[in-house]
């Protein structure tokens, strides 16, 4: 089993890039299974990554809530999620290789009826049939990762949410958070795409981090681990936060916040190019590539970011 530690910010590779996108597009899906509450100006992991990325993305799923179109990755990892996630409600001694590869089509029926849009990513049986091998073999790495019949987790697809003083409401969804009879507590995420290579690991660390704090805050416990799994190519990234860590990342979290809500208060939404730009389902509508953003609607950058515009 492999482990990276952070490093210094590098290059993404086009895969990676990519990948990374998949796992937003993932985290975003079943966030939005989660019942809904009332909403509140806040932040996930992901929409602070949109922000630090593109304020124009930012405003485009935030403020305008734009639909976007489904992606068979995409859709491939919330299936592998889902499969994970009933995995572990089977009795320890029954959560085998054979168990999880036939929850498969059970949570593709599931996945079909919650969102019908995923049937039209395939033109025949055959692609499906493929589609489905696709997240056969992600779960079949999985188990080269760990061994599920020796773990009891107490939690998963756990919804987690703080509110900051004078700032937003931080929430999320943990895919897992183990227990130990010692009391350690280690968070974990699957991701469904690549391993990030050694030096660009701080954006998923980032979403981890973010967990942890969440889950110190409302609980009184900072997790002893982060555990990262990408059954993509099989690789572990571990972490091991610190209090003074989760100070600073506190202080970064504000500092975030501080500036999506003067860009909030002054309507320049700017877009910023990068690689990402190849991925982006609102490429049409971007200044940077020629489009032109809809009128933002009446209320919405309040309730977003409780800050109202400048006239």
């Amino acid at each position: 089993m492999e482990q990276v530690e952070q490093t210094a910010e590098a290059e993404p590779t086009s895969a990676q890039v990519a990948d990374e996108a998949v796992d937003e597009a993932v985290d975003d899906a079943i966030a939005a299974e989660q019942p809904r509450r009332p909403s509140r100006p806040g932040l996930s992991p992901s929409r602070t990554n949109d922000f630090l990325q593109c304020p124009q993305l930012f405003r485009f799923r935030v403020i305008d809530r734009l639909p976007e179109p489904a992606s068979p990755a995409a859709a491939r990892g919330t299936l592998v999620h889902a499969v994970l996630e009933h995995l572990f409600a089977l009795p320890a001694p029954e959560r085998t290789l054979d168990a999880a590869r036939a929850l498969v089509p059970v949570q593709w029926e599931v996945l079909r009826e919650q969102d019908p849009r995923v049937e039209e990513l395939f033109g025949t049986d055959d692609e499906v049939l493929e589609w489905l091998a696709g997240a056969r073999s992600l779960l079949g790495t999985y188990f080269t990762l760990e061994d599920p019949t020796r773990l009891e987790p107490r939690e998963r697809e756990l919804s987690v949410r703080v509110e900051l003083e004078d700032g937003p409401e931080l929430r999320g969804i943990v895919d897992r958070v183990d227990v130990a009879p010692n009391g350690w507590v280690r968070v974990v995420d699957y991701k469904t795409g690549r391993s990030p290579r050694a030096g660009f690991e701080s954006s998923a660390l980032f979403q981890m981090r973010f967990y942890a704090y969440v889950i110190w805050r409302t609980r009184g416990v900072l997790p002893k681990r982060l555990q990262l799994e990408y059954l993509g190519d099989g690789v572990v990234v571990q972490h091991e936060p610190s209090e003074a860590e989760m100070a600073t990342f506190e202080a970064r979290i504000r500092s975030i916040w501080a500036g999506i809500q003067e860009t909030a208060r002054t309507g320049e939404w700017r877009p910023r190019t990068s690689k990402l730009c190849d991925w982006c389902s609102f490429r049409a509508l971007c200044p940077a590539f020629g489009g032109t953003p809809p009128e933002v609607p009446e209320g919405a950058v309040e309730r977003a970011t409780g800050v109202v515009p400048a006239a």
